[in-house]
């Protein structure tokens, strides 16, 4: 490899950040590589929070973190575009031109150059071709639609306050009984209660159906059973209407069509169930894909046709040992980012490369301030242990904590605990513009 190399990173999502902040801070700072993170967005926000920000629980503005600052903070260059393209001959990515909403053009097309490429695009969701769902649904997969459905959401909560009948109802349809579909679906009754708190007249539980639509046997299928059913439980107590077994054949502006010939009536809706990565990376630059768009890598994360392109994250399909493959999890994204920045130096070294081998940690599912489930990966024999109530919502929180100090160490996340609490003793506890 030759001296002070182009490292491009694309996509800032939770591995594309964790490593490019690695990278900087080792090769950056000591000028031993350029490394440049290429995002279509000015900062970013960890994925699993997009529920809380669509439901208002969060603030963006305040959680959100600039990829400029960062960039300034740790040694690498950011450049905001659109990835279009991968030039592998040459060895470019093409960004696409730059807009503001007038349609005045502020940056023109361009071109990097790049020794060592890593995608880390992330995911999108999947529709699965079904009628009506582009044209009337909402999609979780982007701050944009998060603060979409926080504005929609709103909107129907101040229009049913102000008619003030107890009668009407605020009817949202969630398609999709994963963990986005679930926490979704509690977090909305946080919401209301709050609203009413805020002067809201006439809300209260029973002015809210939210519908969760699944097409498997149960919620949560990623999970053991006994998780499950404990969600499924609460979800029902909080007066959530859980249909399993249930497909969607076409959505329209009134609500949902199953397969049974049901309509399910709908003022808001969700789709929450399905992933892929994004149309334009089937076979882009003449590399392997697979059916869901995602760049086919082996075990050292590098693409099979091409060893400079690594992937990482939603966007990689990578196999595990012993079969199957990766699933799309934050904790693999981060295992990911991990083996990356070390198979990246030992690439740069022409050293061994090492292989990847996906650790099953559990997975948590927040059920807003109500409850928290979910199982942890004790060992291989003794397999997973549940866990719930507050304890589970100690370890839920930890996962973030443990992002943020990927990304800013030990003091400065020590530092944002505890503007944390005092924003959440000085700010409203719910979003309301």
């Amino acid at each position: 490899m030759k001296p002070n190399p182009k490292i491009i990173i694309v996509g800032g999502g939770a591995g594309g950040l964790e490593l490019v902040t690695k990278l900087g801070d080792q090769l950056g700072r000591k000028n031993k590589a350029k490394i440049i993170l290429v995002d279509r967005n000015q900062s970013h926000l960890w994925k699993p929070l997009l529920h809380e920000v669509a439901a208002g629980s969060l603030d963006p503005d305040v959680d959100a973190l600039s990829y400029l600052a960062h960039a300034r903070n740790h040694y690498f260059y950011f450049q905001l575009g659109c990835f279009t393209d991968i030039d592998r001959e040459n060895k470019k990515i093409k960004l696409a031109a730059i807009h503001d909403k007038e349609g005045q053009l502020l940056v023109p097309e361009r071109q990097l150059d790049f020794d060592i490429l890593v995608m880390a695009l992330g995911r999108v969701s999947n529709d699965f071709g079904t009628a009506g769902v582009k044209e009337h649904c909402i999609f979780l997969d982007s701050p944009q639609q998060a603060h979409r459905f926080h504005e929609e959401m709103l909107n129907l909560f101040l229009r049913n306050s102000m008619q003030n009948k107890p009668d009407n109802k605020i009817n949202i349809v969630i398609v999709g009984g994963g963990a986005t579909g679930v926490e979704l679906s509690a977090e909305l009754y946080n919401t209301i209660e709050q609203l009413t708190n805020y002067g809201f007249e006439g809300l209260d539980k029973k002015a809210l159906n939210v519908t969760l639509v699944e097409a498997g046997e149960r919620i949560l299928p990623a999970l053991p059973v006994r998780i499950s059913t404990a969600a499924h439980h609460e979800l029902t107590k909080l007066g959530v209407c859980v249909l399993t077994q249930t497909m969607v054949t076409s959505a329209d502006s009134n609500g949902i069509n199953t397969q049974s010939g049901e309509k399910i009536n709908a003022d808001l809706m969700v789709w929450a169930t399905g992933i892929k990565a994004p149309d334009f990376m089937h076979q882009i630059g003449g590399l392997e894909t697979n059916q869901i768009n995602q760049l086919v890598v082996n075990l050292t994360l590098q693409t099979t046709l091409d060893n400079s392109i690594f992937a990482i994250g939603d966007c990689a399909s990578c196999p595990k040992k012993g079969g199957g493959f990766v699933p799309p999890r934050a904790q693999a994204a981060h295992q990911m980012a991990t083996l990356c920045y070390k198979n990246i130096f030992a690439l740069l070294e022409n050293k061994d490369l090492q292989e990847y081998l996906y650790k099953d940690h559990g997975c948590l599912v927040s059920l807003s301030r109500f409850s928290t489930v979910g199982s942890l990966m004790v060992n291989l024999v003794h397999g997973d242990i549940m866990v719930k109530g507050k304890i589970a919502r100690i370890i839920y929180i930890s996962l973030y904590r443990m992002h943020q100090i990927a990304l800013h160490g030990y003091i400065k996340t020590g530092l944002m605990i505890l503007v944390g609490s005092i924003n959440s003793i000085i700010r409203p506890r719910l979003k309301l513009h």
